[in-house]
């Protein structure tokens, strides 16, 4: 996520809503020279899920590897109130609608939904995969180790920040593995045709795609973790640049961003939990806020709780 000045830019003349953050502080040529570079490039932005044409499933689809040794469990059906079965009923519908999800018969696996709040009013969907995931063995393609990610992105003067849009959905789930997924509503059974957020290994098959995608930048002018994408430079000059090689790559894989989730030539964001800046590495001012906001403490776990959250700032 960005941090700093922050400058709204409108990309698209027909579609006044869409509208990308850049730097505030930036030369008035640059800022210029990426502004028409956001808008050349809109179309690797997605505006909705009908603009993900998906990764081709020919470059990477998941694949569930499930011991044998597992039978098949298929969860009894949980009850839920009014509200929770009219947001399950949206939620499936748009699912359907946008070809993430299909109808399917009785199977053998077969997981109960999970609906968590959001807000007062929108509800997240998720799917309780417990039983599924204890049956696939970790994958073991290793995540970057967030330390080292964060200290060779500080010190540098310009950073763009990028998300995908729904990215877990933009792989493909391998169509013999997509039954396997069935979850249960009071409509009937579905499975996902896309791979699900819930899945045990799904940071490990993205992972693996973007370290395929972005080969040559990692390290240079770019880190990714998982699905948090950040282009840096030491110096101005070449941040556009560097922009245009990851936008290639981005197009060629038919990748899309949430634009709204992006910033482009800032000085100051926090990535992977950490604020990081052209100083170097600075405290996240959310976590020390919510310490000079405590109460004093009275209990054992209030202590308890005090000492995790300074481990964690530091």
């Amino acid at each position: 996520m960005p941090g700093g000045d922050l400058e709204k830019v409108q990309i698209n003349d027909d579609h006044p809503n869409r509208i990308a953050k850049i730097g505030a502080q930036l030369p008035h040529q640059i800022r210029d020279d990426l502004t028409n570079f956001l808008c050349e490039n809109a179309q690797v932005f997605a505006w909705s899920y009908e603009d993900m044409p998906g990764i081709d499933p020919e470059i990477i689809s998941h694949r569930l590897s499930i011991d044998p040794a597992f039978k098949p469990i298929c969860q009894k059906c949980r009850a839920y109130d009014a509200e929770r079965y009219a947001a399950m009923k949206d939620e499936v519908d748009k699912l359907t609608k946008i070809g993430f999800v299909r109808k399917v018969n009785y199977l053998g696996w077969l997981a109960n939904v999970v609906m968590v709040r959001k807000t007062p009013v929108k509800w997240r969907m998720c799917v309780d995969f417990t039983d599924l995931n204890k049956a696939c063995p970790k994958d073991s393609f290793s995540l970057p180790r967030i330390d080292q990610l964060i200290d060779s992105t500080a010190g540098h003067e310009l950073l763009s920040f990028m998300d995908a849009y729904s990215g877990y959905n933009q792989i493909m789930m391998y169509p013999p593995n997509q039954e396997h997924t069935s979850f249960i509503t009071d409509r009937g059974l579905y499975c996902y045709k896309v791979m699900p957020f819930d899945l045990k290994n799904a940071g490990a098959t993205y992972q693996r795609l973007v370290n395929q995608m972005f080969a040559n930048q990692i390290g240079k002018n770019m880190e990714v973790y998982v699905d948090d994408m950040l282009v840096k430079n030491v110096t101005v000059d070449h941040h556009i640049q560097d922009l245009v090689e990851t936008f290639k790559v981005l197009t060629r894989y038919e990748m899309r961003l949430n634009l709204a989730k992006c910033a482009f030539g800032v000085s100051l964001g926090k990535f992977l939990g950490f604020m990081v800046s052209q100083r170097g590495i600075e405290a996240n001012p959310e976590k020390t806020q919510a310490m000079l906001n405590m109460t004093s403490l009275m209990t054992l776990k209030e202590v308890q709780s005090l000492i995790g959250r300074v481990a964690a700032l530091n």
